[in-house]
């Protein structure tokens, strides 16, 4: 009896753990082998900030983001119907209102950029930026941290302006814009 008791309980996490909604993660996942598509994983070490000159505001911004993902797809005249298909996917994992929150979004029809959260407004653990462009391609852009917040975005607009960004962690985007 108690091992049938204990099978159901296992069964009944494993249903519930198992999360077929898709999900930015997912799809990060997904298609980073795909052929165009191309993934890069940045550290905060990209920024080569001279820490002792920052500010408190700025060091405690710094201190929340842990390391960004960005997945592109170019564009390529021969695999539009591949490129619809694939910008149709993001734009419907983005419109789950319930995982993300869009905090801003610009341009309209097939070339626009938008910004999303994964968190609640003081607690946030994930921001999204999406970017496409028709003729392009699309680009998104996961900056994850711990208990970031709204305000720790635009402080790390700051920090940038003060980096020197280590551009060899860029190379293989650079390639792939080619």
């Amino acid at each position: 009896m108690k091992v049938i008791s204990f099978l159901a309980i296992a069964l009944s996490l494993l249903l519930l753990s198992c999360n077929s909604k898709p999900s930015m993660q997912k799809y990060f996942v997904d298609h980073q082998e795909k052929p165009g598509f191309m993934v890069v994983d940045i550290s905060p070490s990209i920024l080569n900030v001279n820490k002792t000159k920052l500010t408190s505001e700025q060091s405690n911004a710094l201190a929340s983001f842990h390391k960004m993902n960005v997945l592109a797809y170019k564009f390529d005249p021969k695999n539009k119907a591949e490129f619809d298909v694939e910008r149709k996917k993001v734009n419907e994992i983005l419109k789950d209102t319930v995982n993300y929150q869009q905090l801003m979004k610009f341009g309209s029809g097939k070339n626009g950029a938008s910004i999303s959260y994964i968190g609640d407004d003081e607690h946030i653990d994930e921001f999204i930026l999406y970017g496409a462009k028709s003729d392009n391609g699309f680009a998104v852009v996961r900056i994850l941290g711990k208990d970031m917040n709204p305000a720790d975005a635009m402080t790390m607009l700051s920090v940038l302006k003060s980096s020197n960004i280590d551009m060899k962690q860029l190379e293989p985007l650079k390639a792939l814009m080619k």
